[in-house]
């Protein structure tokens, strides 16, 4: 393929630190990680995985960034208190995303990766979502004086681009964009060329991943795979990403080692947290599934609770090696990534 035609041509790649989380890496080893693989950029997508917040040792992340070449966006997790995944020990969201936002500018970020919830938030969607907009909407100040873009993540199902859309416009669209995952729309029906197509004008960083979608007779189920082995049309989804943001990070989220997860979306109990849910969308990710098939390449399972010794270090390994050959993935066919062409 001739640089010329190259769909990802441009764009900046790199990966965030949940694809490789039980290496247990810290700041530094992460971003000699990122640097040795010829990347751009790096998502550090929560604050453990700095070894320290202290002021000291994030000026030295941040000279040791930019010793190495790699961009960082920073991240932190849940913001919304009354979902299953607010962390209690979090003293308030505004106070966890001011904790989140000095320590993004403090290292160099530009961009800090949230997320509103989970699926088992939908029951209460409209509360949960006027209460991130609350939270977000009470640190614009800082953001703003600190120069960095708060990124919503449509995460694990808590909502489709329609409503994440609505959020950011809520908001404030001023310092708050979307964190673009294309790996979640599958937990709530949805083609991720219709999360690109909704979001895309605000993003500001992303999680890319592939999955394989297919139809089952419940409806359909879907399993997160490495870039290239999935059912997402990536060339049409880069074409889209060139378009509507082409100065976003594409930092790729590769998770595997999970079976996959069942959509019974022809059984009506499924529709009841999806109430405004439109035809002509869905009716493209019906279309994704026909088209799909599932994964049969070799992967190792996990599953819950603690797994023997020997499957627990596979799933480790699997991890690095997933992500490294996404990377190539990305670099070779997809054409993505600055360094690696230098």
């Amino acid at each position: 393929m001739s640089n010329a035609t190259a769909p990802g041509e441009g764009i900046r790649l790199g990966f965030d630190s949940y694809s490789i989380r039980d290496f247990h890496w810290k700041d530094i080893q992460l971003l000699d990680y990122a640097a040795s693989l010829k990347l751009d950029t790096i998502q550090l997508s929560g604050l453990s995985d700095y070894e320290s917040l202290d002021a000291e040792h994030l000026a030295k992340v941040k000279e040791h960034a930019e010793r190495v070449g790699i961009a960082i966006d920073a991240g932190i997790g849940c913001i919304c208190p009354l979902s299953h995944g607010w962390n209690p020990r979090e003293s308030s969201p505004a106070e966890f995303l001011l904790k989140g936002l000095r320590t993004a500018e403090a290292v160099g970020a530009h961009s800090m990766r949230c997320y509103m919830g989970a699926r088992g938030d939908r029951p209460h969607l409209d509360a949960c979502m006027d209460a991130t907009i609350k939270a977000l909407r009470s640190v614009r100040s800082e953001a703003l004086n600190l120069g960095v873009r708060i990124g919503v993540e449509n995460h694990a199902g808590d909502m489709q681009a329609r409503e994440v859309k609505l959020l950011i416009e809520e908001s404030g669209t001023d310092f708050v964009g979307s964190c673009l995952d294309s790996g979640n729309p599958m937990w709530v029906v949805e083609n991720p060329l219709v999360t690109i197509e909704t979001l895309g004008p605000y993003v500001v960083t992303t999680h890319i991943r592939d999955s394989a979608v297919f139809e089952t007779p419940q409806g359909a189920a879907a399993q997160w795979v490495a870039l290239g082995d999935g059912s997402v049309d990536f060339r049409r989804f880069l074409e889209l990403y060139q378009k509507l943001c082409p100065t976003a990070a594409m930092q790729l989220e590769i998770i595997t080692g999970r079976p996959p997860t069942p959509l019974p979306y022809l059984e009506p109990e499924f529709w009841k947290d999806f109430p405004h849910a439109q035809a002509s969308e869905f009716s493209r990710f019906v279309e994704l599934a026909k088209s799909g098939h599932p994964y049969m390449g070799s992967m190792v399972i996990g599953g819950g609770g603690k797994q023997p010794p020997v499957i627990e270090a596979a799933l480790k390994e699997q991890q690095r090696a997933d992500l490294e050959r996404s990377l190539e993935y990305a670099k070779k066919v997809l054409r993505v990534g600055l360094r690696w062409k230098s």
